[in-house]
């Protein structure tokens, strides 16, 4: 805590906020997915291994899902990474007013389990998620994940 009329602590060089737009395309999943991990590591954010594979699969499944269910009222997307001192918050876009919700498990299906992938990510790691609407009437996906796992947290 700082004491009073002390200098505020200046941000972390790895901190700060980056966003781009990609099109509701199939080939933008994998160009997300790349863009993190090298924002990530030209930023030198010291995040934890299993903590950043477990994002780049959550950056696939969001994009995808914006990709395959929105691109209709949504020919965009964007991607937000946000950098804290403890963690790392990655937000999906996209202009499509549904508000999608994690499907149970059935194996019985072939798809539609990818919201409930990046909540079960999320938990193990000791982050959290949530669907946002937008003022627009879109919608924003985020999941914050913390850099290093928490102790106790399940093991990616």
């Amino acid at each position: 805590m700082e004491s009073p009329g002390s200098v505020p602590a200046r941000p972390l060089s790895y901190e700060g906020v980056w966003r781009f737009t990609a099109p509701a395309l199939d080939v933008s999943v994998p160009q997300a997915r790349h863009a993190v991990r090298d924002l990530v590591r030209r930023q030198g954010v010291p995040v934890h291994d299993e903590v950043l594979q477990g994002l780049l699969l959550i950056v696939s499944e969001l994009v995808t899902n914006a990709v395959r269910h929105a691109a209709l009222l949504s020919p965009e997307v964007a991607v937000e990474i946000a950098v804290g001192p403890e963690w790392i918050r990655v937000a999906v876009e996209d202009n499509h007013p549904y508000r999608p919700k994690a499907l149970e498990s059935d194996s019985a299906q072939t798809g539609g389990r990818g919201l409930l992938l990046v909540k079960e990510i999320t938990r193990e790691a000791g982050g959290e998620c949530d669907v946002e609407h937008t003022s627009n009437g879109g919608k924003i996906i985020w999941a914050a994940l913390p850099l290093v796992p928490v102790s106790g947290a399940a093991p990616l």
